[in-house]
Formats: C-alpha cells, structure tokens, sequence
C-alpha cells in the first residue's frame, strides 16, 4: 500500500483543458441557479398551490419563507461539502452537490398540490428546498476552488468570473422558459401544471453537469497540497477556519453581504416586485429580466477580466458605491414612469451594477484562504452572508413592502448591505496563492 500511495503521489499534477474546466463548473453552477431562479419566478403559482391562505399577500409570504427556509440549511452544505471539498477535492464535491440539487429539483416538480395531498404537500415543498439548499451551500466553494486553481496565474478573475456569468445565463434559461410558460398557456394552465415545467427542464440539465465533472481532472494546487503536505489534506479544516483564519472568515463574510443582497433583491425579486409594486403583467416583467440578464452575463465575465488588470478591490470598490448610490433614484424613476422600457433600461442598468461586483467577488473570496481551507472558509463566509441576508429577502422585502416603507424598500436593502461589504472590501486580508 505504502508503494502505491508513493507512485500516486509521483504523478504530476494535471491540468484539464481551459474549455471543459469552465465548462464543468459553470454548468453545475448554472442549474444550482436556475433552480432557485425558477422557484422566485414561479412562486405566485407555487403559493397558491401549495400554500393556501385566502390572501394572496399572506400565501406569498409563505411561499417565500419556504424560498427562504432552503437557505437555513445552507450552513450545513457549506460545512459537509466545504469540508468535503477540502479532503476529497474539489472534482468530488462538484460531483456531490449536483447529485443532490436534481433530486431536490425532481421532489419539487413531482410534488402532488394541498388539494391532493393537504399537510404532506408543502412539506415535500420545503423537502425539496432543503436538499436544494443543502447542495448549494457547497456549490460556490468547491466550484470558485475549482475554477481558479486550473486558472493560468493571470487570468484567475476571469475564470472564475464564469460562475456568476452562468448564473446569468440560467437566469436568462429561467425566463426565457417563464415567458414561453406563461405566454403558450392560460393562466389557468400555469397555475394547474405549466408551473411544473421549469422545473423538470432543470432535472434533465443534470445528466450534462454530472458527464463534464465526473470526467475532469482535479486542480493541480490540489494536488500540490497534497503532495507537499506528505500526507492526505487537513483532517479538520473547519477547525482550521475558525481557529487559524477566523479573521479571514469575518472579513468574508461582511464582504459577501452584498453578493448576496444585489443578486437576491436586483435579479431574483425584481421581476416579482414590478409585478405587485408597479402593476407590470408577468410577460414584461420576465422579459426586462431575460434582456437584463444578458448585460449581467457579459458584464461579469468583462468585470472579472478587467480585474486581473487593475485589481480586484479597485473594481468591488467601484461596483459597491454605485450601487450605494444609484439603486434608490433608479426605482423612484420606475415608479414615477411605469412604462416596459423604463423597466428595461432599470433592469439592464441594475445588472450591469452587480455584473461589476459578482463577476469579481469568486476570485477575491477564493484569495482570501489558503488551499487547504479554501473551500471550507470560502462556503461558510458566503453562505452565511447569503442565508441571513439573501434567502429571506424576498420574504422580508414582500412584507415591508406592505408597510409605510412601501417600494422603497428594496432599495434601503441594497444600499445598506452595499455600505456594509463597501467597509469590507478595504481591509480584506493580502490574498493567498491559488496556485
């Protein structure tokens, strides 16, 4: 054994291809997003399916709590998978997380409504939320982790930059599928079935994500801890984090608050939130967010390269202060002119704000831990971040929505996470090798 452990470890670190590295990541990445995607589109029809009420606000409310409940279990993720990541590798984590958002997908889509099954149907809701989000919580470590440690020294921003662009781009699936939905059926229909849809395309995009990462090699800074280390990887990185880089883990996670928050509340919710605060009909609110989410695309895969360049903190500085700034006069112009084209111009321009932002954040986060924890404290600041300040967001802003706060309170959301991570962003610790 002795024998074959040496000969394993004499083997140089290889290096999978540029194309099918991005690919396997961004792919996994992609289906974790339009799963959660599809479930803030659709959550109208899945309130009234599965959460009856009486009142559409209050049957809302619940459909997103359970939107929100997903993410309590993402600490979890983060833990087991981060960890997972940290001593398995990043390939087997990546492998892990997919597995397990399809079957949280399929439970959902298969979920019989309250009128067929009462109590037992919104519990196989939050069954499906809660695998969704367990998978998630070890989704952005393991696959930032995996991305900038095949990337070439130079290009670490840009690589890593396709994980939030494939967001973008399950985004766009997301509506491009919600807008055929709603526009192909009655309402009726939807409400019935056509909701079940979305979420059966997301099932059949697994078997693609589980082909490119079963077949991929692991990262070569992987193999190099573990080679130079003599011995298997840390035994207890989560130990590690809190013992040795609890610092680190602060300053990530108060800088991933807005990651969290602008992508929660300027691409999720928005669509739903023009709907009830300014009277847009489904179609046009899903079409400002299909053309938005192609700005967002473009934009994060250019703000990622233009950061290799200049710098990452350069590039966040920039983002969060524009959006301190700008959110709030954006969506009192919506309110004052309701018209399909300003929600266009809105849209396109709040994606273009946080494409300057998300399109860097995986680099920079990754940078903040050394390889051996890299996954572990990468999955804890972010999840932490995103299930107290994202996942419950639209829950929160649909109900201060509400009260004398009114459509005003997206934006006070956004510009106090953006001061928050702002803060953060200047005393991010000097980052670590990802080589």
């Amino acid at each position: 054994m002795e024998t074959t452990r040496q000969d394993w470890r004499s083997v140089p670190a290889k290096r999978s291809s540029p194309g099918r590295a991005v690919a396997a990541a961004s792919i996994g990445n992609a289906l974790e997003w339009y799963d959660f995607t599809v479930y803030a589109l659709f959550a109208i029809y899945i309130a009234q399916n599965f959460f009856p009420g009486g009142d559409d606000t209050v049957e809302l409310v619940k459909a997103f709590l359970a939107f929100g409940l997903g993410f309590v279990i993402r600490p979890l993720g983060a833990v087991v998978i981060g960890v997972y990541g940290d001593k398995a590798g990043r390939k087997a984590a990546l492998f892990l997380t997919i597995m397990i958002m399809a079957a949280g997908t399929l439970l959902i889509a298969i979920a019989p409504t309250y009128a067929a099954m009462g109590i037992g149907a919104p519990l196989m809701i939050l069954a499906g939320r809660v695998l969704q989000g367990f998978s998630a919580g070890g989704e952005i470590g393991g696959a930032a982790a995996f991305l900038v440690e095949h990337a070439p020294a130079d290009k670490k921003g840009k690589y890593a930059s396709w994980l939030q662009a494939s967001m973008a781009i399950s985004n766009i699936m997301g509506a491009l599928v919600a807008f055929a939905v709603t526009s192909l059926l009655t309402e009726q229909q939807v409400g019935d079935w056509g909701w079940r849809i979305p979420f059966f395309i997301g099932v059949l995009i697994a078997p693609v994500g589980l082909w490119l990462r079963k077949t991929l090699d692991e990262t070569p800074a992987f193999q190099a801890e573990r080679a130079s280390a003599g011995r298997e990887p840390a035994a207890a990185p989560l130990r590690q984090v809190f013992s040795d880089y609890l610092g680190h883990l602060i300053k990530g996670f108060a800088f991933s608050i807005l990651w969290a928050v602008c992508v929660y509340v300027l691409i999720i919710y928005m669509p739903i939130f023009v709907q009830r605060a300014f009277g847009f009909t489904p179609s046009q609110a899903f079409t400002a967010s299909l053309i938005g989410n192609v700005f967002l695309a473009v934009g994060c895969v250019c703000a990622g390269t233009v950061s290799d360049r200049i710098g990452r903190r350069l590039m966040l500085g920039a983002s969060a202060a524009l959006m301190l700034v700008a959110v709030y006069p954006l969506i009192s112009w919506l309110q004052a002119s309701p018209t399909l084209t300003t929600l266009v111009i809105v849209q396109s321009l709040f994606c273009i704000m946080v494409s300057g932002f998300v399109g860097v954040a995986p680099a920079t986060l990754s940078e903040v831990f050394p390889t051996h924890v890299r996954t572990t404290g990468m999955s804890l600041a972010y999840n932490a971040a995103v299930t107290i300040f994202g996942g419950f967001a639209p829950a929160t802003l649909t109900w201060l929505g509400s009260t004398g706060i009114g459509f005003h309170a997206p934006a006070f959301y956004v510009m106090a996470a953006a001061a928050a991570s702002l803060i953060a962003v200047l005393v991010l610790p000097k980052p670590y090798s990802t080589n």
